[in-house]
């Protein structure tokens, strides 16, 4: 069969108002990147001549300027899920534009099966490669594509030569069985492989292949500072020190690290201390600090859905493939983020916090409880089943006004029984096998900042008894206090104790 090659406005108008599309990629990496600014303008054009136009859009994760950014200004988007980290989109969630459903990473794809968010109309899938015979070879993520490939209506590929053919082959790509049929899944080191290394799709659905050319709008993050190698620091001495005691094996354990600039000072302390070994990955994204700690054999293998790498670390990965091609593999996200694998392979997740409650609770998602950041990404996936769960931030932000450590969260994500660690750069709340008034007392001494410990201390005070002590008119007071006079610290206790 010889396909359509059509141009990437020829694809958009394939799209129409009321669709829902599924896109491949997770992060910037692997979405595509022509046709959805081909359908932003469309919609722009259509709501100039006073015509309704907005789609649904199902992803992996976050996708880069060229689908969120574009369609969010446009006001093409009616509903979106999952992850995102796109400015433009999330002012317009917050401004209430957009219906947008924040939910687990690993639960995206069987969601999308199971009918609860509608119908795939259109798949549209970045690739390096595809045959006649209807192989579709993924380019830098997994995502939800083998999904939205076997549910789309209709699939148009973008056939990117920005992505080097090298890829091929270095996706494992599974999908399971819905239940009451589901069977378990067989990985039980990061290394196996369990699928096809393509997508196969009946050719007759693939209704345009646009060529393009367009690297990924890959995200670069700060360096490291004082205080992100700090936390990094701690992370890696509390791992060291559970390693001498027997609690992680002399092997070490596979790792799972977030996105960010703390994330990656805790991979580079780790890959400084020699007495942890060489350890292996089974994690959603692998980034930069990842592929150079592999090129100095202290990360053995990555099992990732993503390579959320800058785009010359990625041509490094294309041009050195013969020595990454066994020590990489990457997955669609429902199986990078499978609470079953997590749970066997005892992982060691470790995430970022925007606040922790004084008793291991973590809101990872939203401002001042209401306005959404990004998103809770696959940090839930992780947390609920790993071997150890870890969650890390600053003990302060915006020069000292706010404190990350509270009496309670504004927005609960992950609640105490999921969360053993907590690590700011102040110290390590172990809260394994701990009372919740053990617990805060824990986060408080070791995990605040010496301006609010005294502050969190009182807070205790006026909180009476109880198996959980809280005080409930005060329990947001110092969230108040910020939304009042603009610091944390300016929360007086003796207003609640009237």
């Amino acid at each position: 069969m010889s396909f359509n090659f059509i141009s990437a406005a020829e694809a958009a108008s394939l799209v129409k108002h009321g669709y829902n599309i599924g896109l491949s990629g997770f992060t910037p990496a692997g979405t595509p990147k022509a046709v959805t600014a081909e359908i932003a303008k469309i919609a722009e054009e259509e709501h100039a001549k006073g015509n309704p136009f907005q789609i649904g859009i199902f992803t992996g994760a976050s996708t880069g300027d060229s689908c969120d950014g574009v369609l969010s200004r446009v006001k093409a988007i009616r509903y979106r899920a999952p992850y995102t980290t796109n400015k433009d989109f999330r002012t317009a969630v917050n401004n209430g534009e957009i219906a947008y459903n924040d939910i687990h990473l690993s639960q995206m794809a069987q969601e999308v099966r199971y009918g609860f968010m509608g119908k795939v109309n259109v798949a549209i899938i970045e690739a390096c490669e595809v045959t006649a015979d209807g192989k579709i070879y993924l380019t830098a993520a997994g995502g939800i594509a083998p999904t939205v490939c076997r549910l789309a209506d209709q699939i148009i590929v973008e056939l990117n030569s920005a992505h080097s053919k090298n890829m091929m082959g270095m996706h494992d790509v599974y999908e399971p069985l819905d239940p009451p049929y589901r069977r378990e899944i067989p990985i039980y080191k990061p290394s196996d492989r369990i699928g096809l290394p393509y997508i196969q799709v009946d050719p007759k659905k693939i209704i345009g292949v646009v060529e393009v050319n367009k690297p990924d709008e890959a995200r670069s993050f700060a360096d490291a500072d004082p205080l992100t190698d700090k936390i990094g620091q701690n992370v890696a001495d509390f791992l060291a020190a559970d390693m001498k005691r027997g609690v992680i094996p002399s092997t070490f354990l596979p790792l799972q690290s977030g996105v960010g600039n703390i994330a990656n000072a805790v991979l580079g302390a780790l890959g400084r201390d020699k007495t942890i070994p060489a350890f292996e990955m089974y994690t959603e994204v692998i980034q930069d600090s990842v592929i150079a700690l592999m090129r100095e054999g202290r990360i053995k293998f990555g099992s990732t859905c993503s390579l959320t790498v800058t785009n010359d670390c990625l041509q490094g990965i294309y041009d050195d493939i013969d020595f990454f091609r066994d020590k990489l593999i990457l997955r669609p996200s429902e199986i990078s983020n499978n609470p079953e694998v997590v749970r066997r392979l005892g992982l060691i997740s470790i995430n970022t916090a925007i606040e922790a409650d004084i008793y291991g609770n973590i809101n990872s998602t939203h401002i001042g409880g209401t306005k959404m950041m990004n998103g809770i990404g696959g940090s839930g996936d992780f947390t609920r089943n790993a071997f150890i769960s870890i969650f890390t931030c600053p003990s302060v932000a915006k020069d000292g006004k706010i404190s990350s450590i509270v009496p309670m969260v504004s927005h609960q994500d992950h609640s105490e029984h999921s969360v053993n660690i907590l690590i700011t750069e102040q110290g390590v709340a172990d809260l394994r096998g701990k009372s919740p008034v053990e617990r805060a007392q824990a986060i408080i001494e070791n995990c605040a900042h010496p301006d609010y410990k005294e502050i969190l201390w009182d807070y205790m005070k006026l909180s009476g008894k109880g198996q959980t002590p809280h005080c409930v008119q005060a329990a947001l007071g110092m969230h108040a206090a910020l939304n009042r006079t603009g610091d944390m610290k300016n929360v007086n206790w003796a207003d609640f104790a009237k």
